[in-house]
């Protein structure tokens, strides 16, 4: 027999698919294109998943411990279906535990980790990843059996190393035992592999960190924002850039002055995405810029931690939850899919390609309602 919280939580969620069939139209079970190693084609998966839902007294007991389960990316996926973990909370520490724990993968037992923050400034979150944010991210890496840690990103505003400096992240560094690594340090050709896929926007390629390349995995982790120097938003998408080198080596041509001076710097972001696959996604929006961004804005409580392995499901739902908190500027305005970062990552099968391909997991109530609130925004505006 159900308790009353499964109830509940059962009732919300056939609410919700009554609206996204509504909306959307049957909800149709296809294999899922798994996202691109480098520029190859994706392959076709269509290996079910169980989701445990804890009941009610599993839910009261549930503590933050690190992740366990030895799950791959794509065991997460059921037919075509993304899936993200949502958590409604403010506690950074306690959010990103459980939405380690509810998505219920371990993608970097055994292997070397990339961790790609998102250090754009020396300014605090949702400037730049939360100290606390990194930290527990880092612990529970370690504890799903990491072999190696590094920590590595090339800044936007400022040197990586300031950066990382004036955040703390060195001394966190020595605390937890992790590497550092700041890609602007990388001043040989050979430390960047120039990529240049069929039909690209960029002019000649871009140049990407070989250490992200030889990870045995990356995961990165972004905030929520709007980013008003072109971009529109910064997810897990434009995070990418931060392992886009402005030079290929010490000096020369400046990718990023081509980068930001480009009628097509949206869709040279989403082809950036390209160059890796992404074991995990973390995605910060305790606190969230519903304008301007990426190193200032009007700041307000996001409550929100997300976990996933999609960019373009992760993307569209953060962009649907930055529309519900009252963001402005070009990327409130329009079809969310329409957004020239999605739509282009969505014709280069980054990921999914529609609303009705995302699967939302929460453990509680307040969780599951804030999710039904984000995706009714998404299906309204995707």
């Amino acid at each position: 027999m159900m308790s009353a919280k499964e109830k509940v939580q059962q009732s919300s969620r056939r609410s919700f698919l009554k609206l996204l069939l509504a909306t959307t139209g049957a909800l149709l079970i296809t294999p899922f294109l798994k996202a691109c190693q480098r520029f190859e084609t994706p392959q076709l998966t269509d290996t079910p998943v169980k989701v445990n839902t804890p009941s009610a007294t599993e839910q009261a007991s549930l503590t933050p411990e690190p992740v366990e389960n030895t799950s791959t990316p794509a065991q997460v996926r059921q037919s075509g279906l993304a899936t993200i973990a949502l958590v409604k909370t403010s506690d950074r520490e306690a959010g990103v535990r459980q939405a380690l724990e509810l998505l219920g993968i371990n993608p970097v037992q055994g292997k070397s980790v990339l961790l790609k923050p998102n250090f754009n400034s020396t300014d605090p979150a949702p400037a730049s990843s939360h100290p606390l944010t990194i930290k527990t991210l880092m612990t529970a890496l370690q504890g799903m059996g990491a072999t190696q840690l590094t920590l590595a990103d090339r800044s936007g505003m400022g040197h990586s190393r300031d950066v990382m400096q004036k955040l703390g992240i060195f001394d966190l560094a020595s605390e937890l035992g992790f590497d550092t690594l700041s890609f602007e340090d990388l001043v040989n050709e050979s430390d960047w592999e120039l990529i240049n896929p069929p039909g690209s926007h960029w002019k000649n390629g871009f140049p990407f960190a070989r250490p992200a390349l030889d990870a045995g995995a990356v995961v990165q982790t972004c905030c929520l924002k709007p980013h008003r120097y072109g971009g529109h938003f910064t997810l897990s998408l434009k995070n990418t850039i931060g392992m886009v080198g402005k030079y290929r080596g010490s000096g020369g041509y400046n990718y990023m002055n081509e980068l930001h001076n480009s009628a097509y710097q949206r869709l040279m972001i989403a082809e950036t995405n390209l160059a890796y696959n992404p074991a995990l996604i973390l995605l910060d929006g305790v606190e969230a810029f519903i304008d301007q961004g990426p190193d200032i804005g009007t700041k307000v409580p996001g409550n929100l931690i997300l976990a996933g392995t999609d960019r373009i499901a992760m993307d569209v739902f953060g962009l649907a939850a930055l529309r519900l908190l009252g963001m402005t500027g070009e990327a409130a305005r329009g079809s969310i899919f329409g957004q020239e970062q999605i739509a282009r990552a969505v014709e280069l099968k980054l990921g999914i390609g529609s609303a009705d391909k995302i699967r939302i997991i929460t453990m509680d109530d307040a969780s599951q309602i804030y999710a039904d609130q984000i995706m009714e925004v998404l299906v309204r505006d995707g």
